[in-house]
């Protein structure tokens, strides 16, 4: 999916979900309680938000260390929605996905000038689909590897159940 492409769309009451989509939740749930997670199609774990009337889905963990996103902020950086991991304080774009981060120009001069500058897609994201007033996610079936996959896997999985075990 490209990053010009939004990624929520409405459907007309006559027009049947996508047919590689998944039910996440009613619309109203979904709005009242601001971000739900849904195991989707059995094997992504997937983050929905409602912000400022869109829908954005994607990958539940966050790219970096894993931090749950579902408990991160919503903040506004250089123009940009994003998610906010709450262990790390790493600033995830809800529409592409992208890594930003605070540059500076020269260490050496005071004061500091920064920018802020993209990492690249280091997140997964997913389209939303609304129809009837029901929400659906589509899996971004990107063959290319993104940071956030290998929260996806069986071997992160496998070592989180130990860690809960221990």
């Amino acid at each position: 999916m490209s990053s010009e492409e939004k990624t929520w769309q409405i459907s007309s009451s006559s027009v049947p979900p996508p047919p590689s989509s998944h039910f996440v939740g009613k619309r109203d749930d979904i709005i009242r309680r601001g971000r739900v997670t849904k195991l989707v199609n059995g094997c992504r774990d997937v983050l929905v938000v409602y912000h400022h009337g869109e829908f954005h889905a994607m990958d539940m963990r966050c790219y970096h260390a894993g931090g749950a996103l579902e408990l991160g902020d919503i903040e506004e950086f250089n123009g940009r929605v994003c998610i906010v991991c709450p262990w790390h304080k790493y600033k995830i774009t809800l529409v592409e996905g992208e890594g930003l981060y605070q540059a500076v120009d020269n260490p050496t001069v005071k004061p500091l000038i920064t920018h802020w500058r993209s990492k690249g897609v280091k997140q997964r994201v997913h389209k939303v689909t609304e129809v009837n007033e029901d929400i659906y996610v589509t899996l971004n079936d990107s063959r290319e590897t993104i940071e956030s996959d290998y929260y996806q896997t069986d071997t992160y999985r496998s070592n989180l159940r130990i860690q809960k075990v221990s």
